[in-house]
């Protein structure tokens, strides 16, 4: 069959209402602006306008945030036939605070969690090369089990898998599942994204960079990336040396929220196009870079691999 779907996103799709104030706690923000969010969701976009064909596969309510959510995936011309309506469950929402590190948040789940086996059909995985998805998707059943099951196919399939391992205990409490369960999806040996504020959540200590890696390579995990903030990433691959490469300097922060999904979109897009693992990682960083300058999602008007190339 046809490999003509370059990316399943499988997770979690949201309300971003991120806070107008600058640098402040939730609990002081007077205001927010609505925009459309979710991890697996802003990779699918921004994969999207480097010019991949990724696939959504995700859960609303019939309400009218869904009908926004729709309206913007398709102004995005990414493809919604795998987007659940559900009757009973309203949109899922998070409230975010606007800031230049890692931003707070509060999360009110609802239909994101809402993803059946039926949407991640034996055909969408034929016709697919990368199964994606997030912590943030598998804390919560059915989508877990879904999710789950659909990554076993797809690794008999022969798909490339990916995870970011974005861990929150506020969205995962049970942290001992969490961290079952993410091994069992670690043993499929996926592209890993982590960052040293999911470690710390994960683990509860600060590890040391070495360790994390260990952690994951001793899961069956050949390639890691482990995202610094403003200090870069550090690739680690099984047996091999570690790669450290500086993040680019910009004037002007105008918020850090989905930085993390640009870089893995921008990471995702030199995979399949077949970079190394250095060209690879610098064509993530530049895609962070860039939604680092742009509240929300980047502007439709901007001309996203021009800007990267």
């Amino acid at each position: 069959m046809k490999k003509d779907i370059d990316i399943i996103c499988a997770g979690e799709i949201l309300i971003d209402f991120i806070g107008m104030q600058d640098d402040v706690s939730i609990k002081e923000t007077t205001s927010y602006s609505r925009y459309l969010g979710g991890s697996p969701t802003n990779v699918a976009v921004n994969t999207s306008r480097l010019g991949l064909n990724p696939r959504i596969v995700c859960a609303v309510g019939n309400d009218g945030l869904g009908d926004f959510m729709l309206s913007k995936l398709g102004a995005y011309h990414l493809d919604t036939q795998s987007v659940g309506v559900r009757e009973s469950q309203p949109t899922s929402v998070i409230l975010v605070s606007k800031t230049t590190g890692t931003p707070d948040f509060i999360a009110y789940r609802e239909a994101d969690k809402e993803i059946y086996e039926e949407q991640l059909s034996q055909e969408l995985l034929q016709r697919s090369k990368v199964f994606h998805t997030t912590c943030f998707a598998l804390s919560k059943k059915p989508a877990q089990t879904s999710i789950m099951a659909a990554a076993k196919r797809a690794k008999e399939l022969g798909l490339k898998l990916s995870i970011d391992v974005n861990f929150s205990e506020r969205i995962w409490p049970e942290r001992e599942e969490a961290v079952e369960v993410i091994k069992s999806y670690c043993s499929y040996n996926p592209l890993v994204k982590i960052s040293e504020d999911d470690m710390f959540r994960l683990f509860e200590v600060h590890k040391s960079h070495e360790e994390i890696f260990d952690f994951f390579h001793s899961n069956g995990v050949d390639l890691v990336c482990l995202t610094l903030g403003a200090a870069g990433v550090k690739i680690a691959r099984r047996d091999a040396e570690i790669l450290e490469f500086p993040a680019l300097k910009i004037e002007f922060i105008a918020d850090a929220t989905g930085a993390g999904d640009a870089f893995w979109s921008g990471f995702l897009f030199g995979y399949l196009s077949g970079f190394n693992d250095k060209e690879a990682a610098q064509t993530a960083l530049k895609m962070a870079a860039l939604k680092l300058q742009y509240l929300g999602s980047i502007p439709e008007d901007v001309d996203v691999l021009a800007k990267i190339s």
